[in-house]
C-alpha cells in the first residue's frame, strides 16, 4: 500500500483527511504527508487502513521474506481473522497479509492437519495475492512443490464449485509452477512423520500428491470448509 492508495481509499469513503487521520489514529499533518508519498506506509498503518477502510488484506505491505517459527494458534488466529470458515471464531486484532501467511505456513516443518487443510482457501478467496513475490520465495525456499500442490487443490475447488474464470486463473498459476516443479520428494508440512507413514504414503498417495512428489494424502474430499 503507497500514500496514493491511502489516498484512493479515504477519498472513496468520501472522508476528509481530518477525518481519516482521527479514525487511523495519526495526526493529519502527519497523514498528509504519507499521501504525498514523503512518509512511507507503516506496517501498523497499513493495517489500521485495511480494518477502516475495508480494503483487501492484499494490499497490505509485503517485506523482505523471513523465515520464522509459527505455532498453531497463530496461523488459526489468522486464518480466522482473514475469513476463514474453519476458524471463524477466532479473530485477531491484527491481519497479515494472505500472500505472507501462505508463504510462512508452506515454509514450515510442521503444521496442524487443520491448518494444513485451510490453505488451498487462500488461494481461493484471495486470487489476487501477489503471485511474482509468493512464487519468487518459494522457488528460494525450495517450497514450489508444496505450493503447486496446494493451488492445483485450489483450482479443483474453482472447478467443482463451478468457477469457471477462478479456474482458469488458478490453472494458469498451476502451469508456471509445472515449470520449477522439483524431483527430490517432500512433505506438506510434516517433517516428523515416521519412515513407515513415509513408506506408506510414497505407495499409497493420491496423483496430485505424486505429481507434486509429496508425501501426503491430502486430497480435495477432506477440504471441509474450502470453496469458491
Amino acid at each position: 500500500m503507497t500514500g496514493a492508495d491511502l489516498r484512493s481509499v479515504r477519498r472513496a469513503s468520501s472522508w476528509t483527511q481530518a477525518e481519516a487521520a482521527t479514525r487511523l489514529g495519526v495526526t493529519q499533518a502527519y497523514l498528509s504527508m504519507v499521501e504525498r508519498g514523503e512518509r512511507a506506509v507503516s506496517s501498523e498503518l497499513a493495517s489500521r487502513a485495511v480494518g477502516v477502510f475495508e480494503v483487501p488484506a492484499t494490499a497490505l505491505p509485503l517485506a523482505e521474506y523471513r523465515a520464522l517459527v509459527r505455532d498453531t494458534d497463530f496461523f488459526q488466529t489468522m486464518l480466522g481473522t482473514l475469513g476463514y470458515p474453519g476458524f471463524a471464531y477466532l479473530r485477531g486484532a491484527a491481519r497479515l497479509n494472505p500472500t505472507e501467511l501462505l508463504m510462512e505456513a508452506l515454509d514450515s516443518d510442521d503444521l496442524d492437519s487443520r491448518v494444513t487443510q485451510a490453505l488451498p482457501w487462500l488461494p481461493l478467496a484471495y486470487p489476487h495475492l501477489n503471485w511474482d513475490w509468493l512464487t519468487a520465495n518459494a522457488k528460494l525456499r525450495d517450497r514450489q512443490n508444496r505450493l503447486g500442490f496446494v493451488v492445483a487443490l485450489a483450482r479443483q475447488a474453482a472447478e467443482r464449485d463451478g468457477s469457471a474464470q477462478l479456474e482458469q486463473e488458478l490453472a494458469t498459476r498451476v502451469a508456471t509452477l509445472e515449470h520449477s516443479r522439483l524431483v527430490r520428494e517432500d512433505t506438506l508440512c510434516r517433517e516428523s512423520m515416521t519412515r513407515a507413514e513415509r513408506t506408506w504414503l510414497h505407495e499409497h498417495r493420491p496423483k496430485l500428491a505424486e505429481h507434486w512428489n509429496l508425501l501426503t494424502d491430502l486430497t480435495l474430499e477432506q477440504l471441509d470448509h474450502v470453496a469458491a
